[in-house]
């Protein structure tokens, strides 16, 4: 079988590449190199196998020539991330909904099966239940670009349906705070990334709403064994699955876990929102899936608990991440001001170069 995985060298995508390389699927990899990197796929470069393309899912001719040579395609491909949605959300939208647009449209053209990733973030505000793939959509206002993100993916939900009905064989997973080792050094919307960063640095591990919100941490490989079974089971066409840990925790735990994990001096410091992403940013306080249809239908269950995960993602970290204090130079060492409340060091970010390298973690998308 023939596979072409959107998005092959981020995160997930290069994990997943792993997962198919191992079933000895021949596998194409389109990414564009922005957040994915060369080196998560290194390993299967030079060989039969495995072919890389640098190019973007806006590519609409090339994506159609790759898709015209595989039997499946798993489209990973995306904007993601808090800080990007927040800063640039036209560049979000776009590249989230025309990428998609192109993938499906090559794929009805070619009569390709398809999974399309998708995110937690489609459920916008949580009522405080666990969600169900049928639960409804709470968002803010359009005016706050934080909720950008969640229509985007709707909208590509929305399209996989349309090209369903047309006969299209497609299929929808929503990832939910998905970690593990190859998590990008600067976070890109990850908590456990920054969270790592933080910790090994020695730096403040930086948390929100005093670390009150849940989420519900999902050890990549478990991400992946769900994705797969979305692409390989008849009964998986046309349905939507949660892939996540059903198991909640709480941001400040989860700071407490990696502080202890990495035997870290590091402080817990409280960080309001507005301060990093402007008066009207909106988080949800809880989000935790219901993962019984992927269960039922799938035989989908996650198999690595957060303490496992989180020492193998940061030994990881720790033998990958640049951790020194690098392209700040010294007179710019002055965003720790020595001011102290709580008993621990306030982050102040004076320019934003220092503040992507100190930037607060977040839920990822």
């Amino acid at each position: 079988m023939k596979v072409l995985v959107t998005g092959g060298a981020g995160f997930i995508g290069s994990h997943l590449v792993d997962a198919l390389r191992a079933q000895q699927r021949e596998v194409w990899v389109l990414d564009n190199l922005v957040v994915g990197t060369v080196d998560s796929i290194r390993h299967h470069l030079g060989g039969e196998g495995l072919h890389f393309v640098c190019d973007s899912v806006l590519n609409a001719e090339c994506v159609d020539k790759l898709v015209a040579e595989v039997d499946v395609v798993y489209h990973l491909a995306a904007v993601v991330g808090v800080r990007h949605i927040v800063c640039d959300p036209l560049n979000a939208i776009l590249t989230n909904v025309r990428g998609t647009e192109n993938v499906l449209a090559s794929c009805a053209r070619h009569w390709k099966r398809v999974v399309i990733a998708s995110s937690s973030e489609i459920y916008g505000r949580s009522d405080g239940r666990r969600l169900s793939e049928e639960a409804d959509r709470v968002l803010g206002p359009t005016s706050v670009n934080r909720w950008s993100y969640s229509a985007s993916k709707a909208i590509d939900e929305h399209l996989a349906w349309a090209y369903h009905r047309k006969g299209l064989q497609a299929s929808v997973v929503r990832y939910f705070n998905s970690y593990g080792p190859r998590l990008n050094e600067n976070g890109y919307g990850s908590v456990v990334a920054n969270f790592a960063r933080q910790a090994l640095l020695g730096a403040p591990i930086t948390v929100h709403n005093g670390g009150r919100q849940t989420r519900s941490f999902t050890y990549v490989t478990d991400t992946v064994a769900g994705t797969l079974l979305a692409g390989e089971l008849p009964e998986a066409v046309g349905e939507v699955f949660n892939l996540g840990n059903p198991t909640e925790t709480s941001i400040l735990s989860l700071a407490e876990l990696v502080k202890r994990l990495t035997d870290s001096r590091s402080s817990i410091l409280q960080v309001p929102y507005e301060d990093y992403y402007g008066q009207r940013h909106e988080d949800t306080p809880r989000r935790c899936p219901d993962i019984s249809k992927a269960t039922r239908l799938l035989g989908f269950a996650p198999e690595v608990m957060l303490e496992e995960g989180m020492e193998r993602t940061i030994a990881w970290c720790r033998a990958h991440y640049h951790l020194t204090p690098r392209s700040i130079p010294a007179e710019s060492l002055a965003y720790l001001d020595m001011e102290s409340r709580a008993g621990s060091l306030m982050l102040q970010p004076r320019d934003e170069r220092d503040r992507e390298e100190h930037e607060p973690a977040t839920q990822q998308l």
